[in-house]
């Protein structure tokens, strides 16, 4: 009897501690969901494992994966995505992009700083100097807006700052990280545009 009671004893606590530890996974998906929403930008294994509060990046890694998996079985408009360098990112599958684009309020820059990472995109690695002569002096604002925003950076070479885009701004336009193919993409994507605006 008192084995007896023991066992359902020891078998009550393993559920209990189960159920805890289920708890706390779905808590902490929960915390990597929100993590990549709220920042709309991919987020690598140590800022999420910030968020966590744990050191642990195989623990972070496997909850991304799980997170991953979860909305892949969802079927929604949504998805996660592994990036390179072990970074995850939160956005609206491409082939649904183009149906709701038009529904964005604030876009997320104004036509001048727009044009300016525009040029500097397809022309890149490009001195701000010849920036300046194509865009106007104005540029040197547009520029300064750009780096803050993470979209490009300034490389200095002897006296002249070279300009190139970020990572972040290849996944938050979704191009390639790779500089030959992210042009071809972004000059079909100038074509498309002036054939719209006729």
């Amino acid at each position: 009897m008192v084995q007896k009671l023991e066992k359902q004893s020891f078998e009550i606590d393993e559920a209990f501690k189960q159920k805890q530890a289920a708890e706390k996974t779905q808590k902490d998906l929960a915390l990597v969901e929100a993590a990549l929403y709220v920042t709309g930008r991919p987020l690598d294994l140590n800022e999420l494992c910030s968020v966590l509060k744990t050191r642990s990046k195989n623990k972070t890694r496997r909850l991304a994966k799980m997170l991953m998996k979860e909305y892949a079985n969802r079927n929604t408009a949504l998805e996660i995505l592994e990036l390179k360098d072990e970074r995850y990112v939160l956005q609206l599958k491409t082939e649904l992009t183009p149906h709701v684009k038009k529904l964005v309020k604030k876009p997320l820059l104004s036509t001048g700083p727009l044009k300016t990472l525009a040029y500097i995109a397809y022309r890149q690695p490009v001195s701000q100097k010849r920036v300046a002569e194509m865009r106007g002096h104005h540029v040197y604002g547009h520029i300064k807006q750009l780096k803050e925003m993470d979209l490009v950076m300034g490389e200095r070479k002897g006296r002249s700052t070279f300009l190139r885009t970020t990572e972040y701004f290849a996944d938050y336009f979704g191009l390639s990280h790779e500089l030959s193919t992210m042009k071809r993409q972004l000059k079909k994507v100038f074509e498309e545009n002036v054939v719209e605006d006729r």
